[in-house]
């Protein structure tokens, strides 16, 4: 009994030295799903839904606006163009987004730190677009370079992140017209996972697709995804010229784009589910089919983001339970197109990092859980619907994330699990606290929070100054970015990129809008 307590107290110490940031976890590049996804629609119901999606395409139509490539790609498609309004035949999307890879890798300029997307695979990525930050000392404010930079930093440091991210906040002390090259070269500078680039211009996806080529190689980018593109819909049925002419610098570079309606229930999309995810369906799928047209072949992610609103005040509304179950069925319609899927997120509404943001979040993050997800953006930070980054939310969804690694692993039966030599060894009445199932077993058995307090009232209250976890995550984010090292560049390349932007940014005047 006492070597057990001996060993118990040793097991306390090596938790809390974990706790204490003395230990540091080790991640994965990205997750390999070992539980189903959750299919909530019957057949019968999915071929509804894709019917309605069709008739959409069909008798409605999307506009293609101020994108004359986009609207010839359709014509020699063989869509019905009438201006900038295309309508196509049933079934005609869904074969041209056949020639899509269900599955394919972003490479990161670290080999071990590339990741799969699609199949089983699931890499979890920072939140993307606020304009603003907070944490508890400053308060809200807008974003800039530097806190750029320090979300980079932290996510590089997590081990339950996957991927650098994108536009994690707006720095908005660089010009409009200058600040997506100090983004990419930050990305590349600071992380050495895969990343995100521009896509509020044509010439800005470009760039970023020039940069990625001074880092890989520009036969390595012509035959191999190392960039992703984020672009979206202008709901309803709109496709605008900004967007589709980024999506495609990105497909002709055979880049990825990730394809994102953001489908504001009662404003741009029906108050009703299904309704909704028709109108999502269709949106995506046209965006998808337009990267196939661009170059066949190329890497595409169908991407979905639904969301609900107060029909109250016509306030936007997060982690709510419509659009997270929603998921589910957009789920369902991506694995039978064979795409790889962006979906959900841990989205909130909250303006602090507190239970609201823990609410809304996890029930929109299992939702891309459950519903298959294999890219998912705004993994970590989002909160006061996505107009800020929270320095603090950003660490606890973190360690959300790692969580959410064990959950993912599912429940492993081989004799190791099953214990039956534990049983043998404790017997009726006694404690398996000592056991050497126990001590063989313990430092892997459960999932180890480094920010949540486990600890008894008594000790939480006199030893740890009774602080909660948003105060215990101000001090980590900051431990963090003062230990930061980042990783090694060569430095031929960091020369090449540096001389490289500011070429680029000597070519043109500051742009502020």
């Amino acid at each position: 009994m006492e070597a057990a307590m001996t060993e118990d107290k040793a097991g306390r110490r090596g938790r809390s030295a974990r706790r204490d940031g003395a230990a540091k976890p080790h991640g994965v590049p990205y997750i390999v799903r070992n539980i189903p996804t959750y299919d909530i629609l019957s057949e019968e119901n999915l071929q509804k839904i894709e019917r309605t999606a069709d008739r959409i395409l069909a008798e409605v139509g999307i506009e293609f606006r101020d994108d004359p490539f986009a609207v010839d790609h359709w014509k020699r498609a063989g869509a019905k163009v009438d201006g900038v309004l295309v309508r196509f035949e049933p079934g005609m999307l869904r074969e041209i987004v056949s020639s899509a890879p269900s599955v394919f890798t972003q490479y990161a300029r670290n080999p071990a730190n590339s990741v799969q997307i699609g199949g089983d695979n699931v890499v979890f990525s920072p939140a993307y677009g606020s304009p603003f930050v907070m944490d508890l000392d400053k308060g809200r404010r807008y974003g800039t370079i530097e806190d750029f930079r320090n979300f980079i930093k932290l996510a590089q440091t997590s081990p339950w992140l996957h991927h650098s991210g994108g536009t994690i906040c707006e720095p908005v002390d660089v010009p409009v017209n200058k600040r997506h090259l100090d983004m990419v070269y930050s990305h590349i500078k600071y992380s050495d996972r895969a990343f995100m680039g521009s896509v509020t211009a044509e010439e800005r996806a470009e760039d970023s697709v020039e940069m990625a080529r001074i880092l890989f190689g520009a036969e390595f980018v012509d035959q191999n995804c190392v960039i992703l593109g984020n672009v979206n819909v202008n709901s309803p049925l709109v496709w605008d010229g900004t967007m589709t002419t980024s999506l495609r610098a990105y497909a002709r570079a055979n880049q990825a784009a990730v394809i994102v309606p953001f489908i504001l229930g009662g404003a741009m999309g029906p108050v009703t589910n299904a309704g909704a995810i028709a109108q999502s369906y269709a949106e995506t799928l046209a965006g998808c089919a337009l990267t196939q047209l661009e170059r066949k072949g190329a890497p595409v992610i169908f991407g979905n983001f639904l969301s609900s609103m107060s029909l109250r005040s016509g306030s936007p509304t997060f982690g709510t339970p419509e659009p997270a179950i929603g998921s589910m069925v957009v789920g369902q319609l991506a694995r039978r197109l064979k795409l790889p899927l962006r979906c959900a997120g841990n989205f909130s509404n909250s303006k602090l990092p507190d239970g609201q943001a823990m609410q809304e979040g996890l029930m929109s993050m299992l939702s891309a859980i459950h519903c298959g997800a294999n890219f998912i953006l705004h993994s970590a930070g989002f909160l006061d619907g996505l107009l800020s980054m929270s320095y603090e939310k950003f660490v606890m969804d973190t360690d959300l994330c790692g969580a959410l690694h064990s959950y993912f692993a599912g429940v492993a039966v081989d004799d190791n699990t099953l214990a039956f030599d534990a049983f043998e060894e404790v017997g009726p009445g006694s404690h398996f606290l000592g056991s050497a199932h126990t001590m063989r077993n313990y430092q892997t058995a459960f999932w180890d929070s480094t920010l949540s307090d486990n600890e008894p009232f008594e000790k939480w209250s006199e030893e740890g100054g009774s602080t909660d976890i948003a105060t215990r995550a101000n001090r980590q984010w900051k431990k963090t970015l003062e230990e930061f090292e980042a990783p090694p560049l060569d430095v031929a390349v960091d020369e090449a990129l540096c001389d490289f932007v500011a070429r680029r940014k000597a070519s043109m005047a500051d742009g502020w809008y």
